[in-house]
């Protein structure tokens, strides 16, 4: 995940801060050497660093700081408001018109960086908030651009307005947005072409169709991976065409982060949604004190709350938390948990984003994903009543289900005997996702006796 190394690296550096009474000028300077090599280690750029570690020292060894019963608490502090600054401060909405008029959107980038899955994301995103969107096939050079595009908006249950290869973006452009007057759509999302680098066509291309449409914001969306390459290119397409906000992709993939951190301070351009995933909605809001959090080691449980609220219905919490109670939890709430538990991105998504947590998330932490995969194998193998009612399995049954799964008997008979020792002990369970220190072990044993975090 992002940040793993920084994360790790930055609250190395705090323990230290945290282990000492009192702080010294020469233990705050120190300390910031060590963030700044983080930083740099990060990819981040060397100007901002520089920049970020001066603007933090200043306020790091003032009066108020050393003076304090908690000084490295207060550095801590210190540095989470500055990397709040660095990465914009507040959130950044995408900035278009009220519903009764229409505004145009364009999306912006270079090959591979994600922009058509992320288009469809954005209109998505629309939707939910109540737009009418239109998604537009403008990259006349890549057909499969055009049907991955056709594909996305019909997950999305988005419109997608396309006129093939053979007219100009800026004429599909305006074509679409009559479509869109004619069929009471109130927002055009035009998926531009991208290239493997930044030219001299693309930008004209860009500027062409800016000239033909009036277009209210330029999304730019850039890899997060590219490190560098990421600020270079935001950089570039900003002087060249003007931006008016960046999406960063691939952010839960093996990147360091620096471009997370320097868009903004090279760009001046906000950061308005990362990309965590490949799934169509795994786009997520850029909060900068979220995010300054997680890379601290503070999680990032405003977030988990409001994945919660999107994935998990109340009234099935409820009624899954009075089951538990009463041990009456069947396979079938199995299903229903671990597909909650999936809609919210996942256990190690979860996981890093609880307090301490973050780059501390390792594999040993984790259910094996293929042992979960038999296990749900081999509740699909059961009948609806014996899925409902786990006490109507007998040895015949459990024989057929084990065919059915493709496993041998014992792997289904000590499933079986796991979930019922686990449905006895979540009585004591207070709530569906969590538990009081000692009561963990029917969740443990819920899951094949794997390590859980619940």
């Amino acid at each position: 995940m992002a940040f793993e190394s920084l994360s790790d690296k930055l609250q190395n550096v705090f323990k230290n801060l945290r282990s000492k009474g009192r702080l010294t000028e020469a233990d705050v300077k120190a300390a910031m050497r060590e963030v700044k090599m983080a930083l740099l280690e990060a990819d981040v750029s060397f100007k901002v660093v520089k920049q970020f570690v001066n603007a933090a020292t200043q306020r790091a060894v003032g009066q108020d700081v050393m003076q304090s019963l908690t000084p490295g608490q207060m550095v801590i502090k210190i540095v989470n408001e500055e990397l709040c600054k660095l990465m914009g401060s507040e959130t950044t909405e995408i900035q278009i018109k009220d519903r009764g008029q229409i505004s145009v959107i364009l999306m912006a980038g270079l090959q591979g960086a994600g922009k058509t899955t992320t288009t469809a994301k954005i209109a998505g995103k629309m939707k939910e908030k109540g737009y009418s969107p239109l998604l537009v096939a403008c990259d006349i050079y890549r057909p499969a651009a055009i049907e991955q595009l056709q594909i996305n908006g019909k997950k999305q249950g988005v419109e997608v307005f396309s006129m093939g290869t053979n007219h100009t973006p800026a004429d599909i452009a305006k074509a679409a947005i009559a479509h869109a007057k004619d069929q009471k759509q109130n927002l055009v999302i035009l998926d531009t072409a991208g290239r493997l680098h930044v030219d001299e066509d693309m930008m004209q291309e860009l500027v062409a169709v800016k000239e033909a449409v009036e277009v209210d914001q330029t999304i730019l969306v850039v890899d997060a991976m590219t490190g560098q390459d990421a600020v270079n290119v935001a950089s570039k397409f900003n002087e060249e065409i003007g931006i008016d906000g960046v999406i960063l992709t691939k952010l839960d993939g093996d990147t360091r982060g620096g471009a997370a951190l320097s868009i903004k301070a090279v760009t001046g351009k906000p950061i308005l949604y990362v990309g965590m995933g490949e799934k169509l909605s795994d786009l997520e809001q850029f909060y900068p004190d979220r995010m300054a959090s997680r890379i601290l080691g503070m999680g990032d449980v405003l977030t988990l709350i409001e994945k919660a609220q999107d994935s998990i219905d109340e009234e099935k919490a409820k009624e899954l938390e009075n089951k538990l109670k009463k041990a009456e939890f069947s396979f079938d709430d199995y299903l229903e948990y671990m597909g909650q538990i999936k809609n919210m991105g996942g256990i190690a998504s979860i996981l890093s984003m609880l307090p301490g947590m973050g780059a501390k998330v390792t594999e040993d932490m984790l259910p094996d994903e293929k042992q979960l995969a038999r296990i749900e194998a081999i509740i699909h193998s059961m009948t609806p009543k014996e899925r409902a009612n786990p006490d109507f399995l007998n040895p015949s049954r459990k024989k057929r289900i084990a065919l059915g799964a493709g496993m041998d008997i014992a792997t289904v008979n000590r499933f079986v005997k796991q979930f019922e020792q686990a449905r006895k002990m979540m009585k004591s369970m207070p709530g569906m996702f969590g538990g009081k220190k000692g009561r963990r072990g029917g969740m443990n044993k819920l899951f094949g006796g794997m390590k859980m975090p619940f």
